[in-house]
């Protein structure tokens, strides 16, 4: 898989099947390593450095939405289990533009975190929820951060 604008981190990899899989460390268990994985991975990954415990990480979470069932990838939660961070990741190629900042918005009608982030694993951003909406910020904050802003 290609390099991201991540820092590298080295993943266990193996092939089974015929098929590549990466040991997802949150879930705890190996998944098929597609160019979304790829990027979710090195997310996860970034977001443990920054300090968001895994323990408060919920990966492909899914939700009911009109009816039907959508997962989000990445929902992190604070320490009294309210949503803070909800974050989509696309494959490299796929252009992180304003419709995946509306899948975004359309899945915080339900899960009503306070900060959105969306990454191709090339280009990142983050926004938070204030009082005049929302507000688009350079980097993602660290759990701290995040929580005091909450």
């Amino acid at each position: 898989m290609e390099p991201l604008a991540f820092p590298a981190y080295d993943f266990a990899l193996r092939t089974k099947g015929g098929k590549r899989q990466i040991l997802d460390t949150v879930r705890r268990k190996w998944v098929r390593l597609m160019p979304e994985e790829w990027v979710r991975q090195h997310l996860l990954r970034y977001l443990a450095e920054r300090g968001y415990p895994t323990g408060l990480t919920a990966v492909e979470k899914g939700f009911d939405y009109l009816g039907a069932t959508w997962r989000a990838d990445v929902v992190v939660v604070d320490r009294q289990q309210r949503p803070l961070l909800l974050a989509e990741c696309k494959a490299p190629t796929v252009p992180v533009n304003q419709t995946t900042f509306d899948q975004l918005a359309r899945y915080n009608t339900v899960v009503q975190a306070h900060a959105l982030f969306a990454t191709n694993g090339m280009t990142h951003y983050c926004c938070v929820f204030g009082e005049d909406g929302y507000a688009f910020l350079e980097t993602l904050p660290s759990f701290a951060d995040l929580e005091g802003m909450a």
